[in-house]
């Protein structure tokens, strides 16, 4: 089982295990799914009365192996049928992996002149922003990003508009959300008004690099977070 499938597995079997009811919640994963008390037994080599049983709490929670047996069976079956049920769930999954991954993200009402921008959150000047003003920012947890999230998804970075900031928070060097970004504007042509690294001590000299070749303006802060977070919700 690929990692996507997995993550709607242990999706799955969290919901059944750390229900107060887990022979409803079997029941309620075992219809999204479409499949018969008996069908499900076949797949699972039992009666359609065990599925039954526990269904409606007559036999105690069947445990966590037969849990595992009971996903794997909805999957294999979901999967049989072209697999809409596990592709709804993965894109799901997806997007509440995105927004765990975001600490703030605003629209301006009105434009925010680029230099009171940088002035405000304290940032230092890497790479030269060519835009005049900023119309929002995403503010995000760098490592949840890059670990969890597939770049096709960063384009929610831009929210409702393209003319907004990029900031990553606990950054090391820099290189990683600097390649991110990058990735980003190869799919889909867009660039942030103004790429923030937050945090880091020493930008990597290959990020700036980057930055420069990719023309994708460049700047850190080391505000602490919350003062960090405090001045950005300044602006209206």
């Amino acid at each position: 089982m690929t990692q996507p499938y997995k993550d709607v597995a242990m999706y799955i079997a969290g919901d059944i295990i750390m229900s107060e009811s887990p022979g409803e919640a079997i029941k309620r994963w075992r219809l999204v799914f479409g499949l018969t008390q008996t069908a499900l037994a076949v797949r699972l080599n039992t009666s359609p009365s065990v599925i039954s049983d526990y269904e409606s709490g007559r036999r105690k929670f069947p445990g966590a192996r037969f849990v595992k047996r009971l996903v794997q069976a909805l999957i294999e079956a979901d999967l049989e049928r072209g697999g809409p049920i596990v592709n709804l769930l993965m894109r799901q999954i997806l997007r509440e992996k995105y927004w765990t991954a975001v600490i703030d993200m605003r629209d301006f009402t009105s434009p925010v002149p680029m230099s009171e921008f940088l002035d405000a959150i304290d940032a230092e000047i890497l790479v030269e922003p060519s835009s005049i003003d900023i119309y929002g920012y995403t503010l995000v947890d760098s490592i949840k990003l890059v670990l969890d999230v597939p770049s096709n998804e960063y384009l929610r970075l831009y929210g409702t508009t393209s003319q907004r900031a990029a900031i990553f928070t606990k950054v090391s060097t820099g290189r990683s959300p600097v390649i991110a970004v990058k990735a980003m504007s190869a799919v889909v042509n867009l660039k942030p008004a103004v790429l923030v690294l937050h945090g880091v001590k020493e930008v990597d000299s290959l990020a700036i690099e980057i930055c420069k070749r990719e023309y994708i303006p460049l700047a850190v802060t080391n505000l602490e977070l919350e003062a960090l977070i405090e001045n950005l919700r300044r602006f209206k």
